[in-house]
């Protein structure tokens, strides 16, 4: 048995160490409160992630560290640097795999299917940050300072309100019959990455030799609208489709006027106003990985905002 330490307890952070304690391996969860899942053989701790002497206090020696941490999304640039930092720092003093969880950012603006084959080009501040986190980790992966790897999903659908659809100011009013507006265009080609599988290609990748020193995208399911979404949404529900309609720029700017997440999306507004399409075809031929099947998905989304009503 290992010691595996999992900084953050987010959507996917909670599965990293379900999958972890499931499989017999010691885990430690370091969230700035003590959050996370309540399961034997997962240990919470609430310290500073930023410091690799709180990290190292929490766990003195794991045989890999995962990088889960969800800083707010309007901070990125002040506390992802300093996290990023002590973890990396954590895994050279202590020889733990380094696996990071991270997103799409660093490509910035794509025309087509996007693979790790891409080049970093962001063009704002979020995914040069993201983008430097990754360049930073390789880096010490290539000079044999420690052993990284990377994991890169699209948004994330499930039931939680950082999800686009999944939030609860999207699915009960999709359940009480009710129009809904959406950020961005409705009709654009999109891919919808489910957190348990980001968790499941993260272990997989940290504990598989050939999985380090590059970066993996999501197995994800076929691209779909946020229309469709929405549509299939009230059909795993049994209700009848609602109408769906995109908001006006003016009015996502005057929203951001009272909320700093909503007031950043206009970075990223490219993800959303055009097909946003992830080609994952490596984790899948590489590690025989597939998603979590698209009912299966809707199901767990309904029955959480049913459970909650």
């Amino acid at each position: 048995m290992s010691t595996h330490l999992v900084v953050g307890a987010g959507p996917v952070g909670s599965e990293v160490a379900r999958l972890l304690a499931d499989d017999g391996q010691d885990v430690v969860v370091v969230t700035r409160h003590g959050s996370g899942p309540d399961l034997p053989g997962v240990r919470l701790v609430a310290t500073d992630a930023a410091s690799v002497d709180a990290l190292l206090l929490a766990a003195p020696e794991a045989s890999a560290i995962y990088n889960c941490a969800n800083p707010a999304y309007h901070r990125w640039a002040q506390d992802w640097p300093p996290l990023a930092a002590a973890m990396l720092s954590y895994a050279e003093r202590t020889g733990a795999m380094l696996a990071i969880c991270s997103n799409l950012y660093g490509y910035g603006p794509v025309s087509g299917p996007m693979s790790e084959a891409l080049p970093f080009a962001a063009t704002g501040t979020k995914g040069r940050v993201r983008a430097q986190m990754w360049l930073d980790a390789k880096a010490a992966h290539d000079a044999g300072r420690i052993r990284a790897t990377e994991v890169r999903g699209s948004d994330y659908i499930c039931a939680n309100d950082n999800s686009l659809i999944g939030s609860s100011r999207v699915v009960p009013r999709i359940l009480g019959g009710k129009s809904v507006s959406l950020i961005g265009s409705v009709n654009a080609e999109h891919t919808w990455t489910a957190p348990a599988d980001a968790a499941r290609l993260l272990v997989t990748v940290a504990g598989a030799e050939r999985g380090w020193g590059r970066a993996w995208h999501v197995p994800s399911n076929a691209p779909r609208t946020q229309r469709q979404v929405v549509d299939d949404l009230a059909d795993t529900a049994g209700v009848p489709h609602v109408p769906v309609k995109s908001l006006p720029g003016a009015m996502v700017k005057l929203l951001g006027l009272f909320s700093p997440a909503i007031r950043e999306l206009s970075e990223t507004a490219y993800q959303r106003d055009r097909p946003f399409v992830v080609d994952d075809s490596a984790a899948r031929v590489t590690f025989g990985l597939e998603p979590t099947p698209w009912g299966e998905i809707l199901d767990q989304i309904i029955e959480h905002y049913r459970r909650a009503s």
